[in-house]
């Protein structure tokens, strides 16, 4: 598959251009943190720069033996999954909003379309596999039209594959990418645009699935990592298309 970079279609989705900003961009050509998301009443997610900007790990490996056919990699990030897969012969192609993410994948031997997944993509409907890791159910703050989206994208019995949590969490909320605790002006870059995002467990992520025209494959978790806090995990859930796609009207 090429690496050139198209424009990016015409969209009206919020995560077309907060990705871009320059917080996460310094990230990913850095390869280090620390980065968050930060939640309007202040609270933040830690954003993983280092695990995403390394090679794919042993829970990564997990997924992508699972992955059948041709792989999208939907918010491909720095591409360390799809340079794995390209490095085991596989077919692969990240997407991704942030420029610096795509210019990354194609340094590191993966191919990589400068896209929003709610934009017209190559090949839709011929794609084997859909990865959503790294929280990337959360794109669009809207996991039920994410979701829809990917049947539109995969084969008929296509996969898709979602990295989330055990915890019955199922949440939207508006946020912003930060650069450390406590951005200060003329040492920090600014803050970007705040966005929607979402936060969905393995019980939401079904129930959402369900509606969505996905039914479930497997769930599992890979914990203790070398690179990992002790008693830390990562939790996968696949999904199998059972329906005709959803129209996006």
């Amino acid at each position: 598959m090429s690496t050139a970079l198209p424009p990016t279609a015409p969209s009206d989705r919020h995560d077309t251009v907060t990705w871009g900003a320059d917080p996460y961009a310094d990230a990913l050509r850095s390869g280090h943190g620390p980065l968050f998301l930060r939640r309007s009443d202040g609270w933040l997610l830690p954003l993983e720069v280092e695990r995403w900007c390394a090679g794919a790990d042993t829970a990564d490996l997990s997924a992508l033996r699972r992955c059948e056919g041709a792989v999208l990699d939907i918010g491909c990030g720095p591409g360390r999954l799809v340079a794995a897969l390209a490095a085991q012969g596989r077919r692969a192609l990240g997407i991704d909003v942030s420029a610096a993410a795509v210019a990354r994948t194609a340094a590191t031997g993966g191919s990589a379309l400068h896209r929003s997944v709610f934009d017209s993509l190559p090949q839709e409907g011929g794609w084997g596999t859909a990865l959503l890791l790294d929280g990337n159910i959360g794109i669009g703050g809207d996991p039920c039209a994410l979701l829809a989206r990917t049947t539109e994208l995969v084969t008929r019995h296509g996969l898709l594959i979602v990295e989330t949590t055990p915890a019955d969490i199922d949440e939207r909320a508006q946020v912003r990418v930060e650069r450390g605790y406590h951005p200060s002006p003329g040492t920090q870059r600014a803050p970007g645009a705040p966005f929607p995002w979402a936060r969905v467990g393995a019980p939401a992520l079904l129930r959402h699935a369900a509606t969505a025209g996905w039914r479930p494959v497997e769930q599992w978790t890979v914990t203790d990592q070398a690179d990992q806090i002790p008693g830390t995990e990562r939790c996968f859930v696949s999904l199998r298309r059972r329906t005709a796609p959803h129209s996006r009207g």
